[in-house]
């Protein structure tokens, strides 16, 4: 059976109807991002897990041998597979296990237990979830600073490296949040009121990160050498230029 209305309140249906889908679809966007509830809605996963931060944790490694064995891997993956400059995007099982080797050994001489708790200016900040998925790490250490010819500076100051984003999580503020996390460190901790890092000049959105975050280059290094994993399954020694940065940080150097 088919069912007519009178011309007047076809139109009022018809206002109706785009009333209730109108304020449908701004609950949907509003849900979706948590706009206006003060905190994220579901559905979570979709559009708006793309832009929301993961909840997580970021706590000093402490020299513990399993988390840098742990870190040791996750750097593997998260760096050296498919690095800046042309990395193999798949490692062959004896790339991955001679870069996780060594890349756990040099975790092992930087930030390990060998270091005395109470003077302890090295370290590893790890960040998980909390049900424990590594989302990165980055490491920090008082190091002589170096100059532009690659020779040691008269000075020592914090020195940021091995910063590394779980891949599923990046972009969404992760590195941020270990960054801000070790200079913390360097500045409440440790007393200094500066901080340093390398990065390689080619390694684009790494620069562009550090430069947002308050970074400035102070000299390059033309002549550097970095490993890279080829799509043969060897590992080369190839050239790169490395850019030193520096930033103030606002504390008092003890």
């Amino acid at each position: 059976m088919r069912l007519s209305f009178p011309s007047q309140h076809r139109r009022h249906l018809v206002s109706m109807i785009l009333m209730l889908c109108t304020a449908t679809l701004t609950i949907t966007k509003c849900d979706a991002f948590g706009i206006g509830s003060g905190k994220p809605t579901m559905p979570i996963m979709g559009l708006g897990s793309i832009f929301l931060k993961p909840k997580n944790t970021i706590v000093p490694s402490l020299g513990e041998e399993n988390d840098l064995n742990e870190a040791g891997k996750f750097f593997t993956d998260a760096f050296w597979r498919g690095k800046v400059g042309g990395g193999a995007k798949t490692l062959s099982p004896a790339q991955s296990m001679s870069l996780e080797r060594q890349q756990t050994m040099e975790f092992r001489r930087r930030y390990g237990s060998k270091m005395s708790t109470a003077d302890r200016r090295a370290e590893l900040m790890l960040c998980r979830t909390p049900d424990g998925e590594f989302l990165g790490c980055a490491g920090i250490e008082v190091d002589k600073i170096s100059k532009a010819d690659g020779s040691q500076g008269m000075f020592s100051a914090p020195l940021m490296s091995n910063l590394a984003v779980n891949r599923k999580f990046r972009r969404r503020g992760v590195a941020e949040d270990l960054v801000k996390a070790a200079e913390e460190l360097a500045r409440k901790k440790w007393g200094y009121d500066e901080c340093y890092l390398y990065v390689e000049k080619q390694n684009v959105p790494a620069v562009k990160l550090y430069r947002k975050l308050g970074y400035r280059p102070i000299w390059e290094d033309e002549s550097a050498k970095t490993l890279l994993p080829t799509e043969g399954g060897k590992v080369k020694n190839v050239s790169t230029t490395i850019v030193c940065m520096k930033k103030r940080l606002g504390g008092l150097r003890g």
